[in-house]
């Protein structure tokens, strides 16, 4: 297969056409920041996935990671390293740190389709340094200096891997049910003993040391979260100037549907009684940190499978216009010759699906990075409605790519037909691999909880009012263009649409018990993610056709008429999709609820 997995065009659009750069870009910490290096960022990621990412992409999946049991040890793709330590080296790793603490000062906004860019190389190889970057911005944020010049440096040379170690055998998403514990040791150090399962990157022998951020309960501590702490937890610690066990070993590894190269541990910690840990910040506030990780993952796990979805579609649509098959059925005549698959309506249909899903998902991955600079460094009312904004999107740009891009890898799957079901072709990985997003940072009936039960309701829905104002205004902008007032309309109907079910469902709130009103909401946040990405897709329509309409030509004007197009296909057959989830949403009948569940079994 060739080597397109991602349009550099579309994300340069993405952020000099659609999005107002100008408001972070005058920002004091990215002032550094202009068009140019914007564009020479991308191309050079780009470099670097051909060059470390995409090589390796098959390889790591045929070559899947696996615990030796003779030796102990994890065993990963042997070029796994060489591209963590490339993607180090060139800064891909702290990225958004000052230049004082060895970062770039770079915008998210850039960060995050960078990250795009790296996941749809190899999703696999990237997942790796996403959690060291996260790992390192932690305790970047919430560290003492002590901690900081220790682990830091190492991590972002891509030296020293970095985890967030919470799910636990009794505790998956049920954080207050933590029971690692914490004792306080007379060198300041606490005793840590417990087991963390499904450790993504949480072991490998290619790595020299593994930074595990670890939620653990110290002795006495407050019930539920409230009494949870964030802990330093190292494979190996330093002694006497040299390195020596930690106590932390891996159980074994789960073997996964997807992401195969991406390691799953299963880790003991304490078990010979000496595993030492390191409070990051204050004792019963690790919950409250973790969150910035885990915040900043879930943007990236939109990332992840924003990027794969585009991978896939671009394997999908080169074999549509390799492949031949059949012929129009207007041509009964089996002596010409058959029609590549792309000149079929139902091919189209299928590719502009996948079109409409990877990049809808990556424009809602740049429009939350976009408010995460705007929301961590402007100041006063721009500063709280970013905050606000972004916390409302954060459950939808996780959610939406996740599961809106498993339909469109098995779209792709699709016009590929039986040969996208063997492994001679890249589909049936990216369907395996892309499984797993919609499961990463939070399930996604935990992030319609999140964004019903909390998002909608803070501040008396000032977010969703802020985000319906956004709305409006690509809605007005497109009514004064002749070829997308009828869109507009459309989108002006699905956001009445959104503000009539929310405030429908605020109202039952107050009249019934939680779980009456949150009992659907997956199909909320479903919605909401289809109104919102609409909304993307007209902006992105706006954009387009004023370039259109000034003369665009040659290869710009393709791009910015498939931009079109894609957009009116989204309207026509996505959105649509709202009224049955709408009537559900309204309905009186609490059938998930009353059911026996016996009448299940």
């Amino acid at each position: 297969m060739a080597n397109k997995y991602i349009s550099i065009r579309n994300l340069k659009f993405m952020l000099h056409e659609v999005l107002d750069l100008s408001k972070v870009n005058s920002l004091p910490k990215f002032q550094d920041y202009d068009a140019e290096a914007y564009d020479m960022a991308l191309d050079t990621v780009k470099d670097l996935s051909d060059t470390y990412l995409f090589p390796i992409l098959r390889e790591m999946d045929k070559k899947k990671a696996y615990y030796d049991e003779t030796s102990g040890t994890v065993k990963v793709h042997p070029g796994l390293q060489k591209a963590i330590k490339a993607l180090g080296a060139g800064g891909w790793i702290g990225t958004y740190a000052t230049y004082e603490q060895g970062g770039q000062q770079m915008p998210n906004v850039l960060l995050n389709s960078a990250r795009v860019i790296m996941h749809a190389a190899n999703a696999n190889a990237a997942a790796y340094t996403l959690l060291t970057d996260g790992a390192s911005n932690l305790i970047r944020s919430f560290g003492s200096t002590a901690l900081n010049e220790k682990y830091v440096p190492k991590m972002m040379a891509g030296e020293w891997q970095g985890t967030m170690a919470l799910t636990e055998p009794q505790a998956g998403s049920s954080l207050s049910d933590v029971t690692t514990t914490a004792t306080l040791m007379e060198d300041g150090s606490y005793k840590i003993k417990g087991q963390k399962i499904y450790i993504s990157g949480g072991d490998y022998e290619t790595t020299e040391n593994i930074i595990h951020l670890t939620l653990a309960r110290i002795e006495g501590a407050p019930a539920g979260t409230k009494g949870i702490s964030l802990f330093v937890v190292p494979k190996y610690r330093e002694e006497e100037g040299s390195f020596v066990s930690n106590d932390v070993t891996t159980a074994g590894l789960y073997g996964k549907m997807g992401q195969r190269g991406y390691v799953a541990a299963h880790l003991m910690m304490g078990e010979q009684d000496d595993c030492k840990g390191y409070l990051v910040g204050q004792e019963h506030r690790g919950l409250r940190y973790m969150f910035q990780m885990m915040n900043e993952a879930r943007i990236g796990t939109g990332a992840m499978a924003s990027g794969t979805a585009s991978a896939a579609y671009y394997a999908s649509l080169q074999y549509a216009n390799e492949r031949p098959q059949g012929r129009h059925p207007s041509n009964k005549d089996a002596t010409q010759p058959q029609v590549l698959i792309i000149e079929h309506a139902d091919v189209r249909r299928m590719l502009l699906f996948q079109k409409s899903i990877s990049e809808g998902g990556i424009a809602l991955v740049q429009l939350c990075a976009y408010y995460s600079d705007i929301a961590e460094n402007a100041t006063g009312e721009a500063k709280e409605d970013a905050h606000l904004l972004l916390e409302l999107l954060t459950p939808v740009v996780k959610s939406y790519p996740s599961e809106w891009g498993n339909l469109a890898v098995s779209a792709g799957m699709q016009v590929l037909g039986g040969a996208g079901y063997t492994d001679d072709f890249p589909l049936e990985q990216y369907y395996r691999d892309i499984r797993i997003n919609a499961i990463y940072e939070g399930t996604t009936t935990i992030h319609g909880m999140d964004i019903l039960g909390r998002k909608i309701m803070a501040q008396n829905g000032r977010a969703l009012k802020l985000l319906l104002e956004e709305m409006k205004s690509t809605i007005d902008g497109a009514a004064k263009n002749a070829a997308l007032q009828t869109y507009a309309g459309k989108l002006g109907n699905a956001a009445k649409s959104l503000h009539e079910t929310s405030m429908h469902l605020v109202q039952l709130a107050m009249k019934d018990r939680p779980e009456v009103f949150l009992s659907d909401a997956t199909l909320y946040l479903e919605m909401f993610g289809i109104v919102t990405v609409s909304w993307l897709w007209l902006k992105q329509a706006l954009a387009a056709q004023t370039a259109i309409d000034n003369k665009a030509t040659g290869e710009e004007h393709l791009f910015y008429q498939g931009k079109v197009h894609t957009m009116k296909y989204y309207f026509e057959y996505e959105l649509p999709k709202i009224q049955p989830l709408i009537e559900r949403l309204k309905s009186t009948e609490k059938l998930t609820l009353d059911i026996e569940s016996a009448y299940i079994n």
